[in-house]
Order: C-alpha cells, then structure tokens, then sequence
C-alpha cells in the first residue's frame, strides 16, 4: 500500500489499512459512511499540508479528497473542498475580488481552510465564509453550517476541536470586487509593501509581496527549497490571559534580563498574543537547529519543522516535544501544535 508520507508535504508517514479515492462529493459521502458504518477510523486526507501522519501508518480507511469545482455567484464563491486553495486565490485575485489577497500560498485544499481558520499577515479566512457543506459523521447527513455554527476562534474551528465530527465537503466564501486589497493590517507586510498600516495596495502586489515573504520563510511549496518540506508553523501564537502574560513578562525579565520583553498584540477580549517564534529562538532552537538533520528547524523560520529526507515521524514529534519542554520551563507557556496529529489508534 502506497505511504501516506508521498500525500504529506511533510513526506512523513506509513500505509493505510485501506485507501478510497474521492473526486465526487458523492463518492466522499458514501466512502466516509461506509467506513463509519463498518466501525473503522477514517483519516480524510486532502492536500496533506497541515497533518502529521505516524510512522506506522493509519490502522483503518484513508478517504483522498480529490473534489474540484469553483461555482461562481457574482461577489459568492462555492468552492469543493478537494480545490487547491493557491490557484483559486490567485484567480480571485486576477479577477479583482478582495478578502484572501494575504492567504496566498497557503499549500492544501480549501476544506482544509474553515478546519483550521486559516489565516496569515493579518486576514483569516473566518472574515470572508459565509456558509461550510459539511457531512455530519454523527447523523449521517449534510448540514450547511452559518459561520457562528462553526465555532471559529484563532487557528481553530469546530471542526477542528470535535475531531471524527464533521467532514467539509464545500466551502461558500463572499468576497469584495475592488482594485486594490482590504487595509493591510500586518506591519511586515506593510513595510514590504511601502505603505502605512491600514492603507490598501492593489491587489496583484498584495499576492508578490505576500508570495515573497512565504517563500524567504520557507512557505511556499517548492521541491528545491528543503526548508517547505514541513507543515508549516508548527505552534499557534499563545494567547495568554493577563495573569499568565505578567508571568512571562517576569520569567523573560529573569531570564533574559531587565530590559527585555515578549512580543505583546493585544485582543480584543482583553487577553495577549505573544509570538511563538520568539519564544522558540529564546529557548534555545534558532533557525537550522538540529542541522544537517534529517529533522530540524528550518533555517529561514523558527516554527517550521523540516523533514530534509530520510526522517520519521518519531523523529519530528521528539524535537517538537523537546521545544515544548524548554518554552514550558523557561517561559511558562505551553506551546499548541497547529497541525493535525494522527498517531496509531
């Protein structure tokens, strides 16, 4: 049976007990009910972008979304979840539609986008869904789901916390006609572009400079880049309640020495974000960390974990354990893994 890790852009992962290929969303529904009915686990597998498959394999059914199809409404967008999410943000943008200008070069399918309220350089994909297709695994039956059934919350959703719950089937966006993007709310990006925070720039140069940064970090898919061999940002920015982060000022304080201080965004509910990459490289694991590998932090971003070629799984969850242990000692904080984790049942 073929690997998993040929699915992953990982590259990590062994066989499945079963494989199903789904281009319909018939085919999807039926394969994930009759595996369900059956009593197997199934793992729904799309662009394999954001999962961490164990070496061992998945001791059930592998559902492959191949899905595809854009309908088109005038400003709405119905798009299948097996679509690629890149080239159907590319189109928009060459279209002159705005809202998911900053998520360019996001690898996976746009199923994959609700799951884990994808977001980057200050938009998230929750701002422009209006409606998710989804299967519900524990009835049987195909719900639409209003954004505030999705529970989205920062790099998560719904379906992302009820695991075995859901499984997308199409996603329904609305997005703006316009010449040049929404504010740009991500002061790298703004510099990058030569404006001020919360002024526009037209749309095409939004997608280059947006493309540019991905790729001097690694994030853009390329098989001559070593460093986008990962699942990109390993860990979620913590967001800290005001107790916590008085904490970690004080442990930085001690550790670091007076004058230092963690990155501080404030949210609107009265907690703070502080950056997970800042902590990484301050306890200790910098970019290249683990080089030449075969696992190691990427040399051009501290939260992607590479697989250079030739490394496990095993491998990868230890250095990710590793990091977490150090964080959690130094700082206090306790760093969340973003991608999905599928270990042996």
């Amino acid at each position: 049976m073929r690997p998993l890790a040929d699915l992953t852009t990982l590259g990590l992962g062994g066989p499945p007990e079963r494989f199903v290929e789904a281009s319909t969303e018939a085919d999807l529904v039926t394969a994930v009910r009759e595996a369900d009915a059956a009593g197997e686990p199934v793992l729904v597998l799309a662009g394999g972008s954001n999962v961490v498959v164990a070496d061992e394999g998945f001791p059930g059914t592998v559902v492959h979304v191949l899905t595809r199809g854009v309908a088109a409404d005038g400003d709405a967008f119905q798009v299948a979840a097996g679509e690629p999410w890149d080239p159907f943000v590319a189109a928009r943008v060459a279209e002159g539609f705005a809202g998911i200008e900053c998520l360019s070069g996001i690898p996976g399918s746009t199923g994959a986008t609700p799951i884990q309220n994808v977001g980057a350089y200050g938009q998230e994909v929750a701002e422009v869904i209006t409606s998710v297709h989804a299967l519900d695994r524990r009835t049987g039956r195909v719900a639409e789901l209003a954004p505030e059934e999705c529970g989205f919350t920062y790099r998560s959703s719904a379906f992302k916390r009820e695991p075995g719950h859901w499984v997308v089937l199409a996603v329904s966006f609305e997005l703006e006609r316009a010449s040049e993007s929404r504010p740009i709310q991500y002061a790298e990006l703004a510099h990058t572009l030569g404006v001020e925070l919360g002024e526009s720039a037209p749309l095409p140069a939004v997608r280059e400079a947006v493309l540019a940064l991905r790729r001097s970090k690694g994030m853009v898919v390329d098989p001559d880049d070593p460093d986008s061999a990962s699942a990109g940002s390993f860990f979620t920015n913590p967001i800290l309640d005001p107790a916590h982060f008085a904490d970690l000022e004080r442990r930085v304080a001690e550790t670091l020495g007076p004058d230092a201080r963690p990155p501080s965004f404030p949210e609107p509910d009265g907690r703070v974000k502080t950056s997970a990459a800042w902590l990484v490289e301050r306890a200790g694991f910098g970019r290249g960390h683990g080089a030449p590998g075969p696992i190691m932090v990427s040399a051009k971003h501290s939260l992607a974990l590479t697989n250079r070629g030739g490394g496990t799984t095993h491998e990868l969850l230890a250095l990710a354990g590793e990091i977490q242990a150090a964080v959690r000692d130094r700082f206090g904080v306790e760093l969340v893994p973003e991608p999905v984790i599928v270990r042996p049942v």
